[in-house]
């Protein structure tokens, strides 16, 4: 489509401000940045659409202004929200380098701008993606909630037949097309979901393509369109672990390039449903922060308790009753990096958390997210029915979070990034949130403490010498079982006498000569015999407690 006639459309609040020569460029698609630099994502033809929150100050501008034009852009879009008038810098600048300058007014959305723009390239472009964009669009507007990405991709499946599915990157199903058949299995889609991160952190061009049995996929990012989109992103880091994507059954490596704008159309409309289910985490995500500040500060119980009741129906529509309530603190950490990782943070709860197994429009209303610094905290909410037990077993088992996630996301961390997940126990009241947030963030820092892109602890391992372990320095704790185990070692690699299978024998049958016999399938004399051997390596007394305890330690510590 030409820049002349997203002028004449009344319904997207343009106000030309420069450009009037250019107004014949063709437009072929759209990109909402607040980066300073954004060339990196622009291949030409674009409608550029930016908040403004780039410009502190009249220089920035020349230097922005010079990358688009560069990049070959149809025009610029500044929204009026931000600053008012658009500043004469800017206008300035677009007139220097004769790139088309729009103000969009403030009660225009950039999704509204995107849309239309989507509709309209692809119509021209592809008939049949004209159809499924406009039957979309009636779908999006026949009722207050849209038709979802689920509608977007039943028509590609209708229309264009392909099977196709959109995932988290943490490797959820968020929806799938009716003619795709059965759900994905989770172990397919975590394989969908590394492979597009591990592609996204090493720079590959899409769409990227895996072979899993005998089925080909090709993989498509699907980034937000809208204002909520992290800003101010200077690298991949920033959004890897917050971006969708759209997964097709078909070789992508042939298509014509209009099949392939074809389907970067799809993804940005339901870029636009992303961002729509963003909007609604803002109730949910200012009502954490409300809790969170509360019990920080010291709140008394009862106001916090308030507060709580606020946000119960809001989290849990139509249950009526006060849940219990745990606590989940996640941490995204880049080595070398100064990037505000709390807002990925947010994000990654606010996906992974998601309760697979949820009824309901929206599953992830169940849960409100803020985030400080680089760690987010999650508010888990659980239904009335967790009350019959007494939060042992209810919720969100560290564990079981962990496996979900683990392989997918060590993809998109690569070999420079972390996220650590402590997990806290249920509590039943205001009182115990400032414990729960406590006992989830110290269950981090144990997870912290262990190897691996992505580690996991829960309230269980808090009541344990597990606790302690994972602080004691390196050299001390080599040091230690050094100057136990080592004369064990060595004594069994000469003369194989398993006196280490032993010694952990004895201590887990509590020091039981006539049990650790029979499991060992050992005399009980060719046992005591073992163990005053051992005795005489180490200098130490088996029946004595602290001495059992050191011999413990220094197992658990090797």
């Amino acid at each position: 489509m030409r820049l002349r006639a997203l002028l004449d459309t009344d319904a997207l609040g343009l106000k030309l401000l420069g450009g009037e020569d250019e107004l014949d460029r063709t437009v072929r698609g759209v990109m909402t940045t607040d980066l300073r630099d954004p060339s990196r994502y622009l291949s030409g033809g674009e409608l550029v659409l930016t908040g403004l929150a780039w410009r502190r100050n009249a220089a920035d501008s020349e230097p922005f202004v010079r990358l688009l034009a560069q990049a070959g852009v149809a025009a610029l879009g500044a929204g009026e929200a931000e600053l008012g008038d658009i500043p004469d810098d800017l206008v300035l600048a677009c007139a220097r380098h004769r790139l088309p300058l729009f103000a969009v007014h403030e009660s225009v959305a950039f999704a509204t701008i995107t849309e239309h723009v989507v509709r309209q390239v692809s119509g021209e472009r592809a008939g049949d993606l004209a159809a499924v964009v406009d039957r979309h669009r009636r779908m999006m507007t026949s009722g207050p909630a849209g038709g979802g990405p689920d509608v977007v991709l039943d028509l590609l499946g209708s229309d264009l037949d392909l099977r196709a599915w959109v995932l988290s990157p943490a490797g959820r199903l968020i929806a799938g097309s009716k003619a795709a058949g059965p759900a994905l299995p989770a172990d397919v889609c975590a394989k969908l979901a590394a492979e597009h991160l591990s592609a996204a952190r090493t720079a590959r061009r899409g769409p990227h393509r895996l072979t899993l049995g005998t089925t080909l996929y090709s993989l498509f990012p699907i980034r937000s369109s809208g204002r909520s989109a992290t800003q101010a992103a200077r690298d991949v880091r920033e959004t890897v672990l917050s971006d969708w994507l759209l997964a097709v059954e078909a070789d992508a490596s042939d298509w014509p390039e209009e099949r392939l704008d074809l389907l970067q159309g799809v993804t940005q409309l339901i870029a636009v449903e992303r961002d729509r289910r963003d909007a609604a985490r803002t109730v949910r995500r200012r009502l954490a922060q409300e809790v969170l500040e509360l019990v920080q500060t010291g709140a008394a119980p009862a106001e916090i308790a308030a507060r709580l009741r606020v946000a119960a129906p809001v989290l849990l529509p139509g249950l009526g009753a006060a849940p219990h309530w745990q606590v989940v603190v996640a941490r995204v950490e880049w080595e070398g990096s100064d990037i505000e990782a709390g807002p990925t943070a947010q994000s990654l709860l606010e996906e992974i958390l998601v309760d697979p197994l949820a009824t309901g429009p929206e599953p992830s209303d169940r849960i409100a997210v803020a985030h400080t610094g680089d760690e987010a905290i999650a508010l888990v909410p659980l239904p009335a029915v967790s009350a019959e037990h007494d939060g042992s077993e209810a919720g969100i088992l560290a564990d079981a979070l962990l496996d979900s996630v683990r392989d997918p996301l060590s993809a998109g961390l690569d070999d420079d990034g972390r996220v650590t997940l402590g997990v806290s126990a249920a509590v039943h009241s205001a009182e115990g949130l400032r414990g729960a947030l406590e006992e989830a963030r110290h269950a981090r820092r144990v997870a912290a403490a262990r190897p691996g892109r992505v580690c996991a602890a829960g309230h269980q391992e808090l009541a344990s010498h597990v606790l302690l372990l994972p602080f004691v320095p390196d050299d001390v704790r080599r040091a230690f079982t050094a100057r136990l185990l080592d004369p064990l070692r060595d004594y069994d690699r000469r003369h194989r006498a398993e006196l280490i299978p032993t010694l952990e024998a004895f201590l887990d049958c509590d020091g039981s000569w006539t049990r650790c016999a029979t499991r060992l399938h050992l005399h009980v004399n060719t046992l005591r015999y073992r163990v005053g051997r051992i005795e005489q390596l180490t200098s130490r007394d088996l029946s004595r407690l602290e001495d059992k305890l050191d011999f413990f330690l220094a197992l658990r510590m090797s």
